[in-house]
């Protein structure tokens, strides 16, 4: 809460915050609280932290990326900073080739049941309880692949029904015609009768 409060993070006499319209910070605030409220985080007072924290960083990041959109900075530095505390607490080590530790990170705190016992130490720095660390572990563990030999032998399409009126033979749509002509001539029939 005490960055809120930082002068350079108040918007200046134009009406910006970092050179940006403070109607973009709102929307980038939005996609980040949004994003939190997916990972189960309710607890309000928790959550604006998290939310200004990401902010924070974002607008560091602002005035030397101009052409960069609040929103964009925002998410980048919420994916960046999810994924520093993941590699944290799992102990494995962020690189950009392996895209599956922010992944298998959110499916391990779901698994872990964080929203429900550790909401307070998402994000926040080490020591974290061991069975909070334990759960997380293992569960990243189940959360990642599990590859296995598997062999697929090529299968003859089934066409269904319509298969079966192409391979009558001689005339392959001579069933066809035949009952549509017999339900065209019923109906006649009906109408026939139905207009004496």
């Amino acid at each position: 809460m005490e960055s809120a409060m930082n002068p350079a993070l108040l918007p200046d006499a134009s009406g910006e915050l970092a050179g940006r319209r403070l109607e973009e910070w709102n929307a980038a605030y939005i996609k980040v609280e949004n994003y939190f409220h997916a990972l189960r985080i309710r607890n309000k007072p928790l959550l604006g932290q998290l939310v200004l924290r990401v902010l924070e960083r974002a607008q560091r990041r602002a005035p030397d990326e101009p052409t960069r959109s609040a929103t964009q900075l925002a998410a980048e530095e919420m994916d960046r900073l999810v994924n520093e505390w993941f590699s944290e607490v799992l102990q494995t080590p962020p690189t950009r080739a392996d895209q599956t530790l922010s992944t298998r990170g959110r499916l391990a705190l779901l698994l872990a049941d964080m929203p429900g016992k550790w909401q307070e130490q998402f994000l926040r720095p080490g020591p974290w309880p061991e069975e909070f660390v334990t759960a997380m572990r293992e569960n990243f563990q189940l959360a990642g692949p599990d590859f296995q030999i598997s062999k697929m032998a090529p299968r003859p399409f089934d066409l269904g029904p319509i298969a079966t009126l192409t391979n009558l033979g001689k005339i392959p749509y001579f069933r066809m015609i035949f009952i549509w002509t017999a339900f065209a001539l019923l109906l006649v029939v009906i109408f026939l009768l139905t207009h004496q």
